[in-house]
Order: C-alpha cells, then structure tokens, then sequence
C-alpha cells in the first residue's frame, strides 16, 4: 500500500482544491474550498458554465448592481460545491464572504443564503460545512449556526485558544492551519526550513488535537496548509487532514510503513491544563502570540483579496449580455 492509501485507513483525506477534475481524480471523502480555490479553478475554461449559470442567475435578481454582483458570487460557490458533492461521498466546505469576518449578523445572513441555494439544488445541509474565520465574533456565528443544525468549519485557525473556543461553541470541525505556521516561523528565523521534529505548524496540531481528545471535545481537527508531505506524515491519525492535489499525488507515489502520529485513545491520559475560555482570555491569548494574530490578520486580508479578483471577473460578465 502506498502512503496516501494507509493514511485512508486512519485518517479521512479531505481534497484542498476547487478543481473539480482533481478531485474526482483522487477520490476524497471531503473536500474543502475557498476564495482562492475558487478564485483559480474559475480561470479555467471547464467550469465556464458554471459561471455563466450563476450570472443568469445573478441577473435575475432583485436589487442594485451590488446586490446582484454578490447574488452571483454566492450562486457560483454554490455550483462549485454541488459540482463537488456529485463526487464525493461526504462534505464540502464553503467559506463566508472574509469582509465579514467580525460581522456576527453579515456572516449569519450569509450562511443563510449560502444553504437556501444549497437546499433549492436539492443538498441537504448535512453535507456542508460553513467556514468561518477563528475570530471571536466568527465563534458567535458558529454557536448560532450550529444551534440550527448548520455545521461549520473554523477556517484559519493557529493556536489553542482557538480551538478551544470553537469547541466550546461546538463547531463541527476546525482548520489548524499547518504550512502557515510553517512559514511564518522560517521568515522569522531567516531559514528556508524547519526539521519536521521541530516544526511549529505540526507541533500545533498535536497541541490542539491532544486539548480536544483529552477533554472529550466531540470537533474533529482538519489539518490544512501544508508545505510538505512529510508535513502530513507526521499527523496521521489526524481526524481529518485537508490535501492540496499535487501532495496526493506525492503521496500515492510514495512507499513505505506509515506509523500512526495522533492518537485519541493516548491523548486522554495527556498531562494538558483545562483552559476556562472567555471573550478577555480568547481576545489575550492570541494577542500574546504574535505568530497567531499576524496570520489570522493576514489569512483574512488574502481571502478578502483573491475575492475581490473574483469579484472584477464576474462583475464584468454580469454587465455584458
């Protein structure tokens, strides 16, 4: 069995890609999106129809220019993600506009639209996963949603405190963000690399993951960003790990014994201090970790970002017959 396959027997592999050929290609049981995911796969000329179906259906809205360019945008991560649950078995996870990220009622009214489109194509909403930024207002939503049998993905998650807090609210799954971490530490340091027995992004993800098993959280812990398979390697046993497709396919070319990495059972019996969190502890914590508050900051500035490119190609075909 190559590595990718062993992995599939002790953690479920989740495709990081909005590219709908790769997916089917590796057959994941998950599959995870995001304004740049979408933002690349939609420069390809494939999903072109996808396109032009959520700008007819842009244009059939009510409201001014604005109002219909984000119809469209909100219809068009809709076709994705049916396009995708065609194909797998399992979930996909579709992110929340990143402007809203500390908007409690914006990225409400969002996820609400988001699985209205969802329901009108005939996907129930256990199949997806709302992604919201690891903010503390993000945690609101979350607890609110979920309430709703709404489930959510914590999205740019890079430290405890977050995790924590997601758990709390009893958010679905969460999204420790490996290969960020990663490079956040190797700028700091002035390296190129950082020896996987020493790698803050992987260390990361045991810490939350043996917080969560310890204490019987029931939100699974999605590894995501990496840099490197050896990066995957390192956390199986992960519940879930979220894959970008040219890692598979280092993966599946890879032979070898696969040593389990994460261990539930184990963690219960972990040395780890309960953590009481509220808004002044969360708010505390992640600003006395530098790494953590710079990339939360900045993962919002990206997605907002690749959006906004996304959001120029479609308003351009919504003002053309």
């Amino acid at each position: 069995m190559s590595i990718l396959d062993q992995l599939r027997t002790m953690t479920t592999v989740v495709a990081d890609t909005g590219d709908i050929n790769a997916i089917a290609q590796h057959r994941p049981q998950d599959a995870t999106t995001n304004p740049s995911l979408i933002a690349k796969a939609a420069q390809q000329p494939e999903y072109a129809d996808l396109i032009h179906d959520a700008v007819a259906f842009g244009r059939q809205q009510s409201g001014d220019s604005a109002a219909r360019l984000e119809a469209t945008l909100d219809k068009l991560f809709v076709n994705f993600g049916v396009k995708i649950l065609g194909i797998i078995p399992g979930r996909v996870s579709t992110e929340v506009d990143a402007r809203l990220s500390f908007d409690l009622h914006g990225s409400l009214n969002k996820a609400h639209r988001l699985i209205r489109l969802y329901e009108d194509a005939g996907i129930g909403r256990e199949r997806i996963l709302i992604k919201l930024a690891s903010t503390w207002e993000g945690m609101r939503v979350a607890e609110l949603l979920e309430r709703e049998s709404i489930h959510t993905n914590m999205t740019l998650m890079f430290c405890l405190c977050q995790a924590v807090a997601a758990a709390k609210v009893n958010a679905t799954l969460i999204s420790p963000f490996v290969g960020r971490i990663y490079d956040w530490y190797c700028k700091d340091k002035g390296v190129k690399d950082i020896p996987i027995a020493d790698d803050p992004g992987v260390s990361s993800v045991r810490e939350i993951h043996t917080y969560l098993k310890k204490f019987g959280h029931p939100v699974q812990v999605m590894g995501a960003s990496f840099r490197k398979a050896d990066q995957i390697v390192a956390l199986a046993g992960c519940d879930l790990l979220t894959i970008a497709p040219d890692l598979l396919v280092e993966l599946q070319q890879r032979e070898g014994k696969l040593v389990r990495a994460l261990d539930a059972n184990a963690a219960r019996s972990a040395d780890v201090k309960h953590i009481d969190i509220d808004e002044p502890t969360f708010r505390w914590m992640l600003n006395e970790d530098a790494m953590a508050t710079e990339k939360l900051a900045d993962g919002i500035r990206r997605f907002n970002a690749d959006l906004n490119k996304l959001r120029q190609q479609v308003a351009k075909q919504l003002t053309h017959a």
